[in-house]
């Protein structure tokens, strides 16, 4: 909040206004696990940017097949993964895991303990499965202080994981398949639909190629743009020619 309110005070005022809850994860009344789909229409232009061409019909067409290919493929891997977790969720357990083995547990109940870190204190409740770090209750899974009390108990760490992050539930992800379109020839089209005439857009099309990329929002561009270094100094805004440094050397 205190960098966004360097950038501009207005809008740090209206992230406050609205709400934590409306923009962060940690504060969201909703549980979203740790799968977040942003912007999977960028995903699939990028897929499709040798289709977007081709008329609607063959696009169309082209997508299916695209999703075809996606749904057999991760069905596929699903079906071949031998561990309790996805594959995804089973490498953030053995990276927790790891984390987790310089901590030290010092048990207060049955099911609260503190965790020491690098000279901070966590506490770990097992039995609302929560963590002063909120990464075990946001994630649902256990974090590397919870693993570390599930370790000092010699207990079942895959108790403490969303049903969600199963291989059983990840086949069911791919249960419903993507049904193939029959030939042309043997649809069933009606008489209403096939004696509507279909007209071009009224619309002036504009000069010049058609634009393909969607336009940019300027920190997008910026990101971007290749930055110029001095090839004398190293150092980035300017070049060999205009270096400060190598004209005090001459």
């Amino acid at each position: 909040m205190a960098e966004i309110n360097n950038i501009d005070k207005r809008v740090g005022e209206y992230l406050l206004n609205v709400g934590y809850h409306r923009w962060s994860r940690a504060h969201s009344k909703v549980q979203g696990t740790t799968i977040m789909s942003l912007n999977i229409a960028e995903s699939m232009n990028a897929a499709n940017n040798y289709a977007r061409d081709l008329p609607v019909l063959h696009l169309l067409e082209y997508m299916m097949k695209l999703v075809q290919d996606w749904h057999h493929a991760n069905k596929k891997n699903a079906i071949e993964t031998s561990t309790k977790l996805a594959k995804k969720y089973e490498d953030i357990m053995r990276e927790n895991y790891i984390t987790s083995q310089t901590m030290t547990v010092k048990p207060s109940t049955d099911y609260l303990y503190t965790v020491i870190e690098d000279e901070k204190q966590f506490v770990v409740n097992l039995g609302e499965r929560t963590c002063t770090c909120i990464r075990f209750q946001i994630d649902e899974m256990p974090c590397p202080h919870a693993l570390a009390v599930v370790t000092y108990r010699s207990m079942d760490a895959y108790e403490y994981c969303s049903i969600y992050y199963s291989t059983d539930y990840l086949l069911k992800t791919y249960e419903i398949p993507v049904y193939h379109v029959s030939d042309e020839s043997t649809w069933d089209i009606p008489r209403e639909i096939l004696e509507d005439v279909v007209l071009p857009p009224t619309g002036r099309v504009k000069p010049g190629r058609p634009k393909k990329l969607r336009i940019q929002l300027l920190p997008e561009s910026q990101a971007k743009r290749c930055k110029t270094s001095c090839g004398q100094c190293g150092q980035e805004g300017h070049n060999r020619k205009t270096c400060e440094s190598l004209r005090e050397k001459t």
